[in-house]
């Protein structure tokens, strides 16, 4: 089925008076193909999760299903760097009709890699903590942040899938999604999906944006000229991030939830800038996340209309949410963003996303 579009304009940073979620909220226009309509495509549901994870994983696997895959039967994929228990597999497994796939990390995936020195990273980390930055000590994390960037899409598992949606343990699903979302992205030559988009901890990133710069002025040929600079480079809204990350306003889609082409991130620009990332240390000497370092490639790398809000799909990783104005949600507030503290609504970089790209 194709639902003709509307031309909708930018917001911009003054006009965004009211959250657009408050507003009536139905499918996305394009291209849509609905339960039993066609087979389903070469895609899958992804998640990086250990074995102590289980009951949020079950958790997140039973929003899901309930609201979009009992559907269409999409493929779990599973990934651990230790073997998942049979515990694991055999309740993953109860949750769903879908195939279900437990894969485990090489070592040369998830492994600190040479180059690093250990010295400079325990200097860093506490350098890093005494400024509060989060998981700066936790080795882990680290290496978890560098495999979700630029390792995870080289897994034997993944080599023949296309698109993937990433869906991590303790997250909730709150609408009713009727169409399929992979031949959505594929019918209608979409790249990339989110629902949150935030700023990040400039304390985090402070030489990310120079590397980039350093790696940009060497491949000028990889700059799409509709990215999203203005998005990544924006002053205006939070000044101070821009001027602690030197350059970057922080604005990243919020990757605990992403839905992709995986070809975007095999392609040869994302490749190389993943290594030159990977040389300069940044995942290990700082807190480098896959969340800026893939939206820092979309908006440089990609056509920006070829990036999607799923606005009408309901969401929250503690402590934000999306959640539209629909009847086919539940259990979720319209237009709630968080339900924290209120310093964190200064946290929403959608009115920048809006303002330099629009509603794709």
């Amino acid at each position: 089925m194709f639902r003709s579009p509307s031309i909708k304009p930018a917001v911009t940073l003054g006009e965004m008076t009211k959250d657009p979620l408050l507003d009536r909220t139905g499918e996305p226009e394009g291209f849509l193909v609905h339960e039993g309509e066609a087979p389903r495509i070469n895609a899958t549901i992804l998640s990086l999760v250990r074995n102590n994870e289980l009951e949020g994983m079950i958790s997140s696997m039973k929003d899901l299903e309930r609201t979009w895959n009992r559907k269409f039967n999409y493929p779990w994929t599973f990934f651990n760097d230790e073997p998942f228990t049979e515990e694991f597999k055999r309740r993953t497994r109860a949750e769903t009709n879908a195939e279900c796939r437990y894969e485990l990390i090489p070592k040369e995936h998830w492994d600190v890699p040479s180059w690093i020195n250990n010295d400079i990273f325990q200097e860093s980390a506490k350098i890093l903590t005494e400024h509060d930055v989060q998981y700066a000590d936790k080795m882990s994390y680290h290496k978890m942040c560098r495999w979700n960037s630029g390792m995870f899409y080289k897994h034997p598992a993944l080599k023949d899938v296309r698109y993937y949606w990433r869906v991590e343990p303790n997250v909730h699903f709150f609408c009713d999604v009727d169409y399929d979302i992979f031949r959505y992205m594929r019918d209608n030559n979409k790249t990339y999906g989110f629902v949150i988009n935030l700023y990040d901890s400039p304390d985090t990133i402070q030489t990310l944006w120079p590397e980039t710069m350093k790696f940009a002025a060497a491949h000028p040929e990889y700059l799409h000229e509709k990215g999203a600079m203005g998005w990544l480079t924006d002053s205006k809204r939070r000044p101070e991030h821009n001027y602690k990350a030197n350059g970057y306003s922080t604005c990243h889609f919020w990757s605990n939830f992403e839905i992709a082409d995986l070809n975007f991130w095999r392609s040869q620009a994302y490749e190389d800038y993943f290594a030159h990332l990977d040389r300069a240390g940044g995942f290990f000497y700082e807190r480098w996340g896959d969340a800026p370092v893939h939206s820092i490639a979309l908006g440089l790398f990609e056509d920006a209309s070829k990036i999607h809000w799923f606005r009408d799909i309901g969401y929250q990783h503690i402590p934000y949410f999306n959640c539209p104005n629909s009847t086919k949600c539940k259990g979720c507030q319209t237009g709630l963003f968080t339900d924290g503290e209120k310093f964190l609504y200064k946290e929403d970089c959608r009115p920048n996303w809006f303002n330099y790209v629009g509603m794709n």
